[in-house]
């Protein structure tokens, strides 16, 4: 007999669990291109309004504004781009794992656009904070002129403590984040319509013929215009890196329902106040709302600019981990602010590094105005290479031929090209500043990975297979080594060789435990794992067993639960007569190690900065016993 009440009652909670992620997403998701329509057609207007604006000029910047909207985020990310997830997981290194899979041949060129495009995307975190926090707090200008002088000192203040909370967690202020973003959204939709009637031929913006149109005519000064008009479209990576905290339904929920009718009519309002009221082309969003009102908008902008702030600091932290457990950086001290939520954590690292480079940035360039100009280069640079892994991915999980992929990619490429071109041509004007940025990071992770390999390299021809040490030690002679109770667990890279702290101990102190677990932790190129696939147990000898642990990358490799856990199976672990073996490398430079010299000293450099692995695999402290040697490298 069927219940049509219970059905109908789990549909309704699916439903409202549905809506709360999509209002949970347009905190975090859309915080950054909803903050774009504070200094984006204000950009875009300044090229063309030396000579004064005319309507065809408005229209066309409209138009284009509106058609990236829908090109780029609506079609290309929204509704193409959320379907390439690597089990649920989005983002440029999420990808590149899931594409690395099946690389044959061009492995290398894919990890080289994997990590440009992630240090493309470290690069506009750190300037998102400063351009967005900025164009809010410029705001008090209209309020109260005599403020000017104290933009730059607010901003400041607002930026160290945004970046001072980060240790305590996110999850208390998170829960406001979507309510609050909604409210601007709103509010910048209300204001639009409100300005709309200033001048109704604003609507043919929805003709893509005025886009095409002004760039036909204008020429090179398009190309200049355009890269303002990019900075409409800013943030819309932080679309796909966020797709495994909410899922692509409520992402796409929230975009059609809110974000994109707001955006669209906010830009539609700014036009035409600009076509009734040219003067106000200086601050055509401010200048939307009555002057008892500017106030609450601007404490509303300001809120709504930490929170895209907020998002893109977070994201940063994600990447960093993935980075980490994927290789391509070396182990940094992360910490989770949340008793139940793993992906709230906090890097203090990273954190102080983004606080130095967006307090630098502030204080260099001092206005939105300057800031905006250094802003697209790393968000265009970041698109562009993600259209090329889609391509990858299209021809190879999704199983397209090469000219079907190559259609459905190519408007997208062109576009972003174009969009390339002319942020290119601001590369003086601040626009280099995204280009050291993401050089620096993309030669870091580079550098690491290469470096880690080599390393790799120069320790395998030295090693002893374990199945013979094994054999041999055990060998009942004279010299054989002192028999202590207890465990010890050896940690290694290669489960096929006597790890070098195993060896040092019988060397140095000549015993042997009861009990040897040869510990091999890996990282697979997947978000998670199920339980099933945690451990592989391996029974060697009497004394000697291989436990191998496998971690997604975006798990916490917590190594002390993982074998309390694998103790149910039968792993005899009591933790407190065990010991935790570590092998300890102290790096030399080799001049014949096939990396510069320079480079040397960098690989190095980072190997020193690693956090401690006791810390970072959660072992306990009382517990582990670290063995040096010296490596030439």
């Amino acid at each position: 007999m069927s219940h049509p009440e219970g059905h109908a009652a789990t549909g309704d909670k699916k439903q409202s669990g549905l809506l709360a992620l999509a209002l949970g997403s347009v905190g975090v998701v859309y915080g950054d291109i909803g903050t774009s329509p504070l200094y984006a057609f204000r950009e875009a207007l300044k090229p063309i309004s030396h000579d004064g604006l005319t309507q065809f000029e408005i229209i066309s910047l409209i138009s284009m504004m509106i058609w990236s909207l829908t090109v780029i985020v609506t079609v290309k990310y929204v509704l193409f781009l959320l379907r390439a997830d690597n089990d649920g997981e989005g983002g440029t290194l999420s990808l590149l794992a899931l594409l690395m899979k099946t690389a044959n041949g061009h492995a290398a060129l894919l990890m080289l656009l994997g990590l440009i495009g992630a240090a493309l995307f470290l690069g506009e975190v750190m300037i998102t904070p400063a351009l967005s926090v900025l164009s809010a707090v410029e705001g008090l200008k209209l309020v109260a002129p005599t403020m000017t002088q104290y933009i730059v000192p607010i901003s400041v203040t607002i930026l160290v403590c945004l970046f001072a909370i980060q240790s305590h967690g996110t999850g208390a202020v998170g829960r406001f984040f979507g309510p609050v973003t909604a409210l601007w959204f709103l509010v910048m939709a209300g204001a639009g319509v409100a300005h709309i009637a200033d001048d109704f031929s604003i609507l043919a913006a929805f003709n893509p013929f005025y886009a095409f149109s002004f760039m036909h005519e204008e020429g090179f000064l398009g190309l200049i215009v355009l890269g303002s008009v990019f900075l409409t479209v800013t943030g819309a990576e932080a679309l796909y890196a966020d797709l495994g905290h909410f899922g692509r339904r409520p992402i796409q929920i929230a975009w059609f329902t809110l974000v994109f009718p707001a955006l669209t009519l906010n830009y539609l309002g700014q036009g035409a106040l600009v076509l009734k009221h040219p003067e106000a082309a200086g601050e055509p969003f401010f200048l939307l709302f009555p002057h008892w009102a500017l106030l609450p908008v601007v404490i509303l902008a300001t809120a709504a600019t930490i929170i895209a702030s907020q998002a893109v600091i977070t994201g940063a932290f994600s990447l960093t981990r993935q980075a980490i457990n994927l290789g391509y950086l070396p182990r940094m001290e992360i910490l989770f602010t949340s008793e139940t939520n793993t992906g709230q954590i906090y890097l203090p690292a990273v954190n102080t590094i983004l606080l130095i480079g967006v307090l630098m940035l502030v204080i260099t360039f001092r206005s939105s105005e300057s800031l905006a100009t250094a802003y697209g280069i790393s968000v265009t640079g970041a698109m562009l290479i993600s259209s090329i892994l889609a391509f990858e991915f299209l021809t190879v999980r999704w199983h397209w031929s090469r000219i079907a992929a190559a259609a459905t990619l190519a408007p997208f490429v062109a576009l972003e090209l174009v969009f390339l071109g002319s942020n290119i041509l601001k590369i003086e004007q601040g626009g280099y500043v995204p280009v050291m940025i993401a050089s620096t990071f993309t030669l870091i992770m580079w550098t690491w990975r290469r470096g880690t390999r080599i390393l790799a390299a120069r320790t395998q021809h030295t090693d002893i297979p374990l199945s013979a040490f094994i054999t041999s030690i055990e060998r009942k002679s004279a010299h054989a080594p002192a028999s202590v109770p207890g465990t010890a667990i050896f940690l290694t890279s290669d489960p096929d060789s006597a790890p070098a702290a195993l060896l040092h101990n019988l060397k140095h102190n000549h015993v042997l435990h009861e009990r040897n677990v040869i510990l091999t932790i890996r990282t697979v190129n997947r978000p998670r794992v199920r339980p099933e696939e945690r451990y592989e147990v391996e029974q060697i000898s009497e004394r000697f067993s291989r436990v191998k642990l496998t971690f997604g990358f975006m798990e916490s490799q917590n190594v002390t639960y993982a074998l309390a856990q694998l103790r149910k199976s039968g792993l005899k672990f009591d933790i407190m007569s065990t010991s935790f073996y570590l092998g300890r490398r102290k790096l030399v430079p080799d001049a014949k190690s096939g990396m510069p010299h320079w480079q040397d000293r960098l690989f190095i450099g980072l190997a020193n900065s690693a956090t401690d692995p006791s810390d970072y695999f959660r072992l306990p402290a009382n517990r582990v016993v670290e063995l040096g040697s010296h490596v030439i490298i």
